[in-house]
């Protein structure tokens, strides 16, 4: 939609950094610009829209979990304000291995995005405007500012773009398109053209969906699964004192669809959206539509059904596992057709949401634009989905386009050291014709990246950009002191065949000992641990009371998968000879003899940073990085 203003005016307020959009990107972007010292300003098109969950009302889960943990240990924002508004809290996956463990939050959704919005507006240097950003104005290739609908330029150093799905938005059911942003917000229609015709950005068309929200009042839980959160909750942040999050929590129920459903659905495809061409957008292949399963899994005779609480303060259901974009008449006979909701009453329709976002690749690791300086992007509009996801990238860019205005390379995290890491290569380097989803299997050194470690492997990041205090930094310190010290400790310590010995191995169904044996031995033992040989260890130190859980489990799993944790340390040293092997900015790819012809035009127009980062980009083989390590070495 082309933009035409009738006056423009220079807004004579002073700014270094200009956000757009203020969703879970662009809040953890402005803040981290605020918190290093910067005038900072983030426009919305509206300030309801601060921190707002338009689809699943939780924060974490499988893999996102740890995005939250990493996020929170660089300084981010995201993991303290769920601390203070979940009603309900999980540890997924605990019948596994550690590496694949994940926090999952239940938010309560308003009170989630009015605390953040408090964070927000008390935050010093930092403002917020109700209004939208129609244009980004450069001279010669860098940012000079920002104009907005009403005519208002907005003089400044540096943009981040955080739209996530607004931009040019159309919400979609059966036959009813509206040109809206979620929840009926407004679209912010006019900026795509900027970026396309004049910044010459390349722009995607995505789509996501949500499902629908139902009356409380009308559902018989009777007939489903009653859902219960986990009876000792864990934090996501670790600044938050374990005590202060063990509260009542809310329940969620479990039902299913059944054969009747199915036919519904298959009998109403034509009447999709889905699949009568009206949406253009490509959805995410990991979080599909209720019609998307039916049809691509039609030996199913059954899928989940979750039942989830909007909030404390209101009756609104979210129906998980069931989005859809089918028509309204036919979403009321879909779900009245699962167990439980026979007489459910529909508060807000099922929809799918279409929007512009970016090829990823034309970014930096950092997350500025490779030919526009100035110019950096988080969230949902680098074809990414999910509110962590978002969050994490919106946190990574507000750090670089600080350092970069204080003149300091910027902090690129590798695929060894986080989560973050790998989400942002992936999206850099490769071709994603989908909105792109983290998960665990994505991270080669899941075992190194845990979630419970998160502190140990980024917090010194944090502290060194400035985001952490000395406190906080030297608490880790003092942690990791005490985790050290007692492994070492416990190594020394024997026991033997005692009566108190054998009593506590089998209480716990553990082999009676035939000889003495260190503790580490024994904790080594799937059925036995650190907190389990508590009464056998009589020399064991006092741990400060709020961090004597971590400490403890840090000991166990440190132990435990002792042999598993050093393997994969030796992975990364050979995966680090690669990253270190810098690319020259000005190398001319046309120049070295040997490389194929896709390979010179793919290393042409991605620019990588590293042999490591080379050889990930798709068209790039194994050969061409051998033709190009002799070269460099040659250099």
């Amino acid at each position: 939609m082309k933009f035409s203003a009738n006056s423009v005016w220079e807004n004579k307020d002073k700014y270094d950094v200009v956000v757009i959009g203020a969703g879970h990107a662009g809040c953890e972007a402005a803040l981290a610009c605020a918190r290093l010292g910067f005038q900072t300003v983030v426009f919305t098109v509206s300030v309801d829209s601060i921190a707002l969950m338009p689809c699943n009302p939780n924060i974490g889960g499988s893999s996102k979990g740890h995005l939250v943990r990493e996020l929170d240990a660089l300084g981010g924002e995201m993991g303290k304000v769920i601390d203070r508004t979940f009603i309900q809290s999980k540890m997924l996956n605990k019948s596994k291995g550690p590496a694949v463990h994940s926090l999952r939050a239940q938010a309560d959704k308003a009170n989630y995005s009015r605390t953040m919005r408090r964070v927000l507006e008390n935050q010093e240097r930092l403002d917020i405007r109700q209004q939208e950003v129609v244009r980004i104005l450069t001279e010669d290739n860098q940012v000079t500012g920002v104009q907005t609908y009403s005519g208002a330029v907005y003089r400044c150093k540096a943009v981040i773009l955080c739209t996530g799905t607004y931009l040019n938005a159309r919400c979609i059911y059966g036959d009813v398109s509206s040109h809206t942003g979620p929840n009926g917000l407004q679209a912010a229609n006019y900026l795509t053209d900027c970026l396309k015709d004049e910044l010459g950005i390349k722009m995607y068309r995505f789509k996501t969906g949500t499902p629908a929200r139902v009356d409380k009042n009308s559902i018989d839980f009777s007939k489903m699964e009653e859902q219960f959160g986990d009876e000792r909750v864990v934090p996501f942040s670790f600044t938050t004192n374990p005590d202060d999050v063990q509260i009542d929590q809310a329940s969620c129920w479990l039902t299913y669809t059944n054969e009747e459903t199915h036919k519904i659905i298959r009998d109403n495809l034509d009447r999709s959206p889905l699949y009568s061409g009206m949406i253009e957008g490509t959805g995410p292949r990991y979080c599909p539509s209720i019609e998307d399963k039916v049809v691509k899994f039609a030996d199913k005779k059954r899928h989940q059904v979750f039942i989830e609480p909007e909030g404390l303060e209101t009756n609104e259901m979210y129906i998980g596992g069931m989005s859809s974009s089918l028509p309204e008449d036919v979403q009321y006979e879909m779900y009245r057709s699962v167990p439980g909701l026979e007489h459910v009453k529909i508060v807000r329709n099922a929809y799918a949401i279409e929007y512009d976002c970016i090829d990823a690749r034309q970014l930096k690791p950092t997350l500025e634009f490779r030919n526009i300086s100035g110019l950096f992007s988080g969230g949902q509009f680098n074809g990414s989905s999910g509110y962590e996801e978002a969050a994490a990238q919106g946190l990574i860019a507000g750090i670089n386009t600080a350092r970069k205005l204080q003149r300091k390379d910027g902090i690129i995290l590798d695929r060894s050291e986080a989560y973050i890491g790998v989400l942002i290569d992936d999206l850099v380097t490769k071709e994603s014709h989908e909105p792109y989803r983290m998960m665990t299997s994505r991270a080669e050194y899941r075992l190194l990246l845990r979630q419970d470690n998160a502190d140990q492997r980024l917090t010194k990041i944090g502290h060194e950009i400035g985001l952490i205090s000395d406190e906080r930094y030297n608490r880790l310190l003092m942690k990791i002191e005490c985790i050290n010290e007692e492994i070492e400790r416990v190594s020394h310590v024997h026991v033997g065949t005692s009566d108190n010995v054998q009593d506590l191995l089998k209480k716990y169904e553990s082999t009676p000992l035939n000889s003495g044996i260190s503790l580490t031995e024994l904790i080594r033992r799937p059925e036995l641990s650190y907190q389990a040989l508590a009464p056998i260890d009589k020399g064991r130190p006092e741990f400060p009371a709020d961090l004597k859980e971590e400490i403890e489990n840090q000991i166990d799993i440190n132990i435990k998968y002792d042999g598993y944790i050093k393997r994969q340390l030796r992975q990364v040293e050979q995966f680090k000879k690669m990253e270190k092997r810098k690319i020259p900015e000005d190398i001319d790819y046309d120049a070295i003899q040997s490389l194929r012809i896709e390979a010179i035009q793919k290393l042409k127009e991605y620019r990588p940073v590293s042999i490591g980062q080379a050889s990930r980009i798709s068209g790039v083989s194994p050969a061409d990085i051998s033709v190009l390590l002799i070269y460099l070495g040659g250099k």
